[in-house]
């Protein structure tokens, strides 16, 4: 299956996973990567020796590309972008911040450079940057996410409306048969995070993964929106969060709620109760935990399995 993302990654099949922090490490990336499809290494979560670790890991690992995920707002940017082009890095995936900050200098040393964005404001100044691709995540995505709260239904062809460049869509994508309607609406390729969190090469811990294969329609929640909107499990954590919302907090209470390491302690470490569990809406659709080169198998085969179904329609 080849169209403008395949061509502009070099990879052979239009699915993308994640740049999940605490979950893509270099093992889930040359796994997916070496299955066809374009593997990210999360560098949210890293030290800058740590993430240069990883890069060299993954080289190791795989012939294929793969690719770095770097939220803007996190500290050592700086060393963070020396280090992947120091290392030769092809694709970077940026988030959380501005877009034009590096989005230049990566493509003057020969970087494609992919923006993640909530909303068509967000798309539209992504594109003016010069970047090379937009990923639109609606509102069902895991971890943190967009404030306006646009579902991934509807964000993918309004954003499809507006830009020029290749268009890939996040958010709610677990299946081939999510995939082949993402692409209907106009996405040339797909997002999944969520999905390879429950795989076995995903750094996550494994009561984490263990806890994803038993969520239900529910059992996530967007909150946090006055510090950074979330999207996470009900658990203790998050109960004490809504107690606390009860009483009109400040954003400084917020702050002193959330603490740090929240994150880590949840989705690394494993701890099931006063931990950060960041995972999609999608969640309620997984059931078990298995290697990432066979999703991204099953996807394909439910993608090709949709498409003959929808076209005797």
């Amino acid at each position: 299956m080849q169209n403008r993302i395949t061509k502009l990654f070099g990879i052979e099949h239009p699915i993308i996973q994640a740049g999940m922090i605490w979950n893509s490490g270099w093992r889930l990336a040359s796994a997916v990567s070496n299955a066809g499809g374009l593997g990210i290494i999360g560098a949210g979560s890293m030290y800058p020796n740590v993430l240069l670790e990883h890069i060299q890991k993954c080289r190791k690992a795989t012939s294929k590309p793969f690719a770095v995920n770097v939220p803007m707002l996190y500290p050592n940017l700086e060393e963070i972008i020396k280090i992947i082009i120091s290392e030769g890095v092809k694709i970077v995936f940026t988030s959380a911040g501005n877009p034009k900050t590096y989005t230049q200098h990566l493509k003057n040393h020969g970087i494609t450079v992919v923006h993640v964005v909530s909303s068509v404001k967000f798309a539209l100044k992504a594109q003016e940057a010069g970047v090379d691709a937009i990923v639109a995540e609606g509102f069902e995505a895991g971890g943190h996410n967009g404030r306006d709260e646009t579902t991934t239904l509807a964000l993918i062809p309004m954003v499809k409306e507006q830009i020029d460049i290749a268009l890939i869509a996040a958010g709610g994508i677990a299946t081939g048969r999510a995939m082949l309607a993402a692409m209907v609406l106009g996405a040339d390729a797909v997002q999944v995070g969520s999905r390879f969190v429950a795989s076995e090469e995903s750094s996550a811990h494994r009561a984490f993964k263990d806890l994803v294969v038993s969520t239900k329609e529910g059992d996530t929640q967007l909150t946090l929106k006055e510090l950074a909107p979330v999207r996470m499990l009900k658990n203790k954590f998050f109960k004490d969060v809504m107690e606390l919302y009860a009483t009109n907090p400040t954003k400084e209470q917020l702050v002193e709620l959330l603490g740090r390491a929240r994150a880590k302690k949840g989705m690394f470490e494993g701890d099931l109760v006063e931990g950060e569990l960041e995972i999609g809406q999608i969640a309620g659709l997984i059931h078990d935990i298995k290697p990432a080169a066979q999703i991204v198998s099953e996807m394909l085969t439910e993608f090709a399995l949709a498409k003959k179904e929808v076209g005797s329609l």
